[in-house]
């Protein structure tokens, strides 16, 4: 788990019923990430992924965007040491 990194992000805007969370999880396989991605009931998406820093950077870029259908007005974010409890990437269900 060496030089693996952990972020939690907190995506706000319309993210919600545009394909948002699948996406995500297309992406962050592309990457080699794992994890997951879920709708909150405040409308926003929250993901928490692991990998390796470069790749960590990139979905980071991607979620600013998301997929066409989306609007992202702001991406929280908050790093931590990596776990190592997942073994892919994951659409959960709403919180």
């Amino acid at each position: 788990m060496s030089g693996t990194r952990r972020v939690t992000l907190l995506i706000q805007g319309k993210v919600q019923g545009v394909f948002f969370r699948e996406s995500a999880r297309i992406e962050a396989t592309r990457l080699g990430l794992a994890g997951w991605v879920r709708n909150r009931s405040d409308g926003a998406v929250e993901a928490v992924v692991e990998g390796e820093p470069g790749m960590l950077e990139e979905f980071i870029r991607w979620s600013h965007r998301g997929p066409s259908q989306a609007r992202v007005d702001s991406v929280g974010r908050t790093d931590s040491e990596a776990t190592g409890e997942y073994s892919h990437f994951i659409v959960e269900r709403t919180s």
